[in-house]
C-alpha cells in the first residue's frame, strides 16, 4: 500500500488562515506592546503634573503592565501560528497533533462563551446561534484533520 505525500488543498487552506490569523496577533502583539510601553513611560518620568488630574491619570498609567503582558502574548502566539502552519504545510506530525489540540481547546471556549453569553442575555439559543460560526468551522477542521488522506500525508 503506497501512501500519498501530497498535500491535499485543505490544508493549504488551513495554513493560510494560521497564517493570516498569526499576522493579526503579531500586529495585535505589537501595537499592546506599544500601548503597554507608552503607559508606563506616562508614569514612570511623571510627565503628568496636574494635581487635578495626576491621581487618575497616573492610575491609568500604571495600567501599561496588563496590555504590555498582554502584547508579549499575543506576539508569542503570533509566531507560534507561524511555526504551526510551517509545520503544515510541510507534512510535519507535531503540526498535526498541534492543530487538533488547539481546535479542541477553541471549540470548547467557543462553547463555554456560548454558554455565558445566553446566561447574559437570558437566550441560550442567542449564545449558540451568535457562535455557529466558529463552532462550525472548528468542527470542520477537525472533521478535516481525522480524514484517511489528511493522516496519511502526516505520516512518517
Amino acid at each position: 500500500m503506497t501512501t500519498n505525500k501530497e498535500r491535499p488543498d485543505g490544508i493549504t487552506v488551513i495554513a493560510i488562515l494560521i497564517i493570516i490569523g498569526g499576522i493579526f496577533l503579531i500586529t495585535g502583539g505589537i501595537s499592546f506592546i506599544g500601548l503597554g510601553g507608552a503607559l508606563l513611560a506616562i508614569s514612570s518620568e511623571g510627565i503628568i503634573q496636574s494635581n487635578d488630574i495626576s491621581t487618575d491619570l497616573t492610575q491609568l498609567a500604571s495600567l501599561g503592565t496588563i496590555p504590555l503582558v498582554l502584547g508579549v502574548v499575543l506576539l508569542i502566539l503570533g509566531i507560534a501560528y507561524l511555526i504551526v502552519s510551517y509545520g503544515l504545510l510541510k507534512g510535519k506530525p507535531w503540526a498535526w497533533v498541534i492543530t487538533i489540540i488547539v481546535t479542541i481547546i477553541g471549540l470548547i471556549v467557543q462553547i463555554i462563551s456560548a454558554i455565558i453569553a445566553g446566561t447574559i442575555t437570558s437566550s441560550v439559543l442567542y449564545g449558540l446561534v451568535s457562535h455557529i460560526v466558529g463552532l462550525f468551522i472548528s468542527g470542520v477542521i477537525i472533521y478535516y484533520m481525522f480524514r484517511p488522506n489528511v493522516k496519511a500525508f502526516y505520516r512518517k
